[in-house]
């Protein structure tokens, strides 16, 4: 009697166990399939491109002006030289040193507008930034007059210095000034057009800040004269190949993706279903392990009760 009622006891459990492992098996599956399904549906998805803006209608001070930049570009830092504000000569390569992003801004400093607009939206930005010139990045700001001089970009790189009032700032943000072919070459290595306007006696541009990697190539190009913070991060983070910012930035990363026609970091769902999926994987192979392990120790219970029987 008593070893019928154990018999009766083992079938019931191992229908059970069958049970919870069709339901685990089933889950694991389904997030195996979320895994790896769904990035190739939305890759699938390419966004359109606006319609160009006929040349005909483009006034004759806004031609060959704007943005056109080729991400992952080199910008020729070893073939470019400019005066610092001290008026030292320097290669831009030298701010470039294998381990640190650069952001690199192209204005004028006796912008009446615009450069003054970008420039004091940075400095919003960079008041607010947990991170510090000098420290996690470098910028490099270079006039695009070439009859501006060292003694303008001290005045100004003292003006945003004293604003800012972070001591590594000093060697990090560096005001330059050029000659025209050298301004010129930098300029459209990243894509930056601008032309002067003699009647108005000012530059026609557009505004952005470009993010460089370490060694000088173009990660990001930040549009506008307002930047968030998240998206000032996310962009050093991916300029630095992860190698700044924290293991959270990187999950951040990976959860955000660059939209080039809102101008934003924006959330991916996607990303999301698999990140989330990852984690059900993990915390389901755990499971199953913990779970087939006990298990087989109370089958070996079993057997060897039901032998001593």
């Amino acid at each position: 009697m008593l070893s019928a009622m154990r018999r009766l006891r083992w079938k019931f459990q191992q229908r059970q166990k069958n049970v919870k492992f069709s339901v685990l098996a089933g889950t694991v599956i389904y997030a195996f399939l979320s895994w790896g399904l769904l990035p190739t549906v939305s890759a699938g998805y390419q966004p359109q491109p606006s319609a160009q803006t006929d040349a005909g209608k483009v006034p004759k001070e806004l031609k060959e002006v704007g943005i056109e930049t080729e991400l992952g570009a080199q910008v020729p830092a070893d073939e470019l030289e400019f005066r610092d504000e001290t008026g030292k000569r320097v290669k831009l390569a030298q701010y470039f040193d294998g381990s640190t992003p650069v952001i690199l801004n192209l204005v004028y400093y006796r912008c009446p507008n615009l450069c003054n607009y970008l420039l004091n939206g940075l400095m919003d930005t960079l008041k607010k930034f947990q991170w510090s010139v000098g420290k996690q990045f470098k910028i490099v700001t270079v006039s695009i007059n070439p009859r501006e001089k060292p003694a303008l970009a001290k005045q100004k790189k003292e003006n945003y210095l004293k604003q800012y009032a972070r001591t590594t700032a000093p060697s990090g943000w560096h005001f330059l000034t050029g000659e025209e072919d050298q301004i010129r070459k930098l300029a459209d290595s990243v894509g930056f057009g601008y032309r002067y306007d003699e009647s108005q006696g000012e530059y026609a541009h557009s505004a952005a800040i470009w993010v460089l990697t370490p060694k000088a190539k173009i990660s990001r190009v930040l549009y506008g004269i307002q930047f968030s913070t998240k998206d000032l991060r996310l962009a050093l983070v991916e300029a630095s190949d992860g190698k700044v910012g924290s293991f959270v930035d990187r999950v951040l990363l990976f959860c955000y993706r660059y939209d080039p026609q809102e101008r934003k970091y924006s959330l991916v769902a996607y990303r999301l279903v698999q990140a989330g999926s990852a984690g059900t994987l993990l915390f389901l192979g755990s499971y199953l392990v913990v779970f087939w392990r006990r298990q087989n120790r109370k089958s070996s219970r079993e057997k060897k009760e039901k032998t001593e029987s």
